[in-house]
């Protein structure tokens, strides 16, 4: 007997208020040639007033950043992701510093950090990359986000190494629970939450949503990825966030309404986003 699925919704259904920000997608991979403009309405439509679209390295950004000439509501963050951590060289580091001074729309390095699910690139590749690029944001005076998978440990050790505490910081896609949400936000950083909060299983996840103070606390797809109840299993996309939102605010026992213009506040003064 297969397994029953929730009935779809169609977002615009369940619409919120103009405001609400998807704080992380990638909308700039073959995942959505076929229908970007359609995607992109969908999510004006819902109330996503701003998206966060992440690209993977100074090459995807430099080829795919003209897919977004239209659309200002697409902010704009680089980053080198750990799996990838062999390319970040001295050559890539300076295009990225490049692109970040001449292109006002980026406005965060990321997503970088650690992951040891995947075994695509060695630990140490990971920590230099790592590093490397945290010194960048310094630098420039830009907030970091985090991508940590099956790493927090060393993550949050060389975070507070570095002397990262009290830096504008993102813990982008939590999925952990209410320590590890009170360790993150005890060094004055956000967590962003995405799609599984709607999991049956995931109950320590919306102990952490309700836990988390409420002006560190944003939201996400990671499109194509991760998508909620009832869209679980087909692809992701930022209109999707009307469901993580209403999952979120149940676990806060607050009007959805709230909520989603809660985070959509917290993610334009996170990015310094206008508006």
């Amino acid at each position: 007997m297969s397994k029953k699925h929730p009935p779809r919704i169609d977002p615009l259904t369940v619409a919120l208020p103009p405001g609400g920000v998807d704080s992380h997608a990638h909308l700039d991979g073959p995942d959505f040639d076929s229908d970007r403009p359609a995607v992109l309405a969908r999510a004006r439509a819902v109330g996503l007033a701003a998206i966060g679209n992440v690209f993977l390295g100074p090459e995807d950004f430099a080829a795919r950043r003209h897919c977004f000439d239209a659309h200002p509501e697409v902010f704009f963050l680089l980053g080198i992701h750990p799996c990838d951590g062999q390319s970040c060289t001295p050559a890539a580091l300076a295009a990225m510093r490049a692109a970040f001074q001449a292109e006002p729309r980026l406005r965060a390095v990321g997503e970088i950090g650690l992951d040891y699910h995947w075994q695509d690139c060695p630990r140490e590749l990971q920590f230099q990359a790592f590093g490397e690029q945290l010194e960048l944001a310094r630098d420039l005076a830009l907030p970091v986000v985090i991508h940590c998978r099956e790493a927090e440990d060393d993550c949050l050790t060389l975070l507070e190494a570095r002397g990262f505490a009290g830096y504008p910081l993102l813990w982008h896609c939590f999925g952990g629970g209410p320590e590890l949400a009170r360790r993150i936000v005890g060094n004055g950083w956000h967590i962003s939450i995405p799609g599984p909060v709607s999991y049956p299983a995931n109950t320590a996840l919306r102990e952490a949503v309700a836990a988390i103070p409420a002006e560190r606390l944003l939201l996400e797809t990671d499109a194509p990825y991760l998508s909620p109840v009832p869209w679980r299993g087909k692809r992701n996309e930022p209109a999707y966030t009307v469901f993580t939102a209403r999952w979120m605010a149940e676990a806060r026992q607050m009007p959805a309404e709230d909520l989603w213009l809660l985070c959509g506040t917290n993610a334009r003064r996170f990015f310094a986003l206008e508006g």
